[in-house]
């Protein structure tokens, strides 16, 4: 039986980041594990449309890549060392896994959010290793130019090396020093997942669920672990039968989960009674209030709004301001929260602009609105949201 390259690229998103993990474990190299995995799936590719897909083809890659890195290093050397050194990683079977964390791929996550790295770099990092993002992806995220993020990414490998960063799993005592980085990087891939690769979205849930249990006395675990699951309960009703993109207040609300959302309102109300106020928790509250309304129309915005300030406060940002602004629009009104949206500085993103065109529509000042349609266009990555402003500049222009 043969393999599509669909079939083939499934693995690759289900199966690079663990087969990174364990390399990463098994070399204590970052570049040299991430090369034998890429390697590993380029003859996958040259394969397995002919062999068809193995029964584990999770198994069939990290042992690819460990053989593929152990004959690469008897080949860049002759020094007995070396040699030495290939052989004992061929005969040694895995290492033994000990400690709190046993699951590779948080484990990796811990690793790379090392106190010695910078914030920033250690979530791009990760997502790099972990979600098998390119730099650009990653760049996108964190709204800075690709050259930017891939600096960042080289230098956090490099920090690693030369500081000798050991590829350990953290002890206790290392947790909760670690856990703002750990929890971002599971928010950055549950993002990027939820723009299109529901493989990601699962990914983070799984890791999000895996923080909870590791971590019981952390609120903001609990409270990622919410906000995931009430954002997720209500993917069935993002698109239509024909797979154009459906904004919330638009979307028909019988169509949501209700599984996660109770799961989710669950660990809001237990996050609640901990009073012990986080950015994650207080983004979960906002979207439990979102899920408690049957209709858009019955939303509370005035709720709504007291808790984009106490995040704004908490963990104040452009793109917070951003979001809290569509909920001024719709307390105050437009005129309002169009005033705040034009102090902001975010003009290369491309919801900063849609926000925008939205709040000039409703204004009723269509000539503006087309062009800031046009510029989120320009910006966005996603095929389904640039469809969608399309068709609201093009129903626009035609009013």
């Amino acid at each position: 039986m043969t393999a599509t390259a669909a079939e083939i690229e499934a693995v690759f998103r289900a199966e690079y980041g663990r087969a990174v993990a364990v390399l990463i474990r098994f070399l204590g190299d970052i570049d040299l594990a991430e090369e034998a995995v890429q390697d590993a799936f380029t003859t996958a590719v040259r394969k397995w449309p002919e062999t068809g897909i193995p029964p584990s083809p999770a198994g069939w890659i990290i042992t690819t890549a460990r053989n593929r890195a152990i004959d690469r290093l008897r080949r860049e050397s002759t020094r007995e060392a070396r040699h030495a050194e290939a052989a004992q990683l061929y005969a040694q079977d895995e290492p033994p896994e000990e400690g709190p964390v046993r699951d590779d791929r948080l484990r990796l996550i811990f690793t790379c959010c090392h106190p010695a790295l910078a914030p920033q770099a250690q979530v791009a990092l990760t997502l790099r290793l972990l979600g098998g993002l390119t730099t650009g992806q990653i760049a996108r995220a964190f709204l800075v130019p690709e050259p930017t993020m891939a600096q960042r990414i080289v230098r956090a490998k490099a920090k690693i090396r030369d500081a000798r960063i050991p590829y350990r799993i953290p002890r206790d005592a290392d947790l909760p020093d670690r856990v703002k980085g750990v929890l971002a990087v599971v928010y950055l891939i549950f993002n990027e997942g939820y723009g299109g690769r529901e493989d990601l979205c699962a990914e983070a849930l799984r890791l999000g669920r895996l923080l909870a249990e590791l971590m019981p006395d952390e609120p903001e675990a609990l409270g990622l672990l919410a906000l995931m699951l009430l954002i997720e309960s209500r993917r069935p009703a993002r698109a239509t039968p024909d797979g154009d993109l459906v904004l919330l207040p638009d979307q028909d609300r019988s169509l949501w989960d209700r599984e996660p959302i109770a799961e989710g309102q669950s660990l809001v109300r237990q996050c609640l009674r901990r009073n012990q106020p986080g950015p994650y928790q207080i983004q979960a509250a906002i979207n439990a209030v979102h899920s408690d309304a049957p209709t858009a129309a019955a939303t509370d915005w005035g709720q709504i709004l007291q808790l984009y300030d106490q995040l704004m406060a908490l963990a104040p940002s452009p793109v917070v301001a951003l979001n809290r602004a569509v909920a001024v629009a719709e307390v105050e009104g437009p005129e309002r929260a169009l005033t705040l949206v034009d102090a902001l500085d975010l003009d290369g993103y491309h919801a900063f602009h849609a926000v925008r065109a939205d709040l000039l529509r409703r204004l009723g000042r269509r000539t503006e609105a087309v062009k800031a349609y046009e510029a989120a266009i320009a910006l966005t990555e996603s095929t389904a949201e640039r469809a969608y402003l399309e068709r609201a500049r093009a129903a626009l222009a035609s009013a």
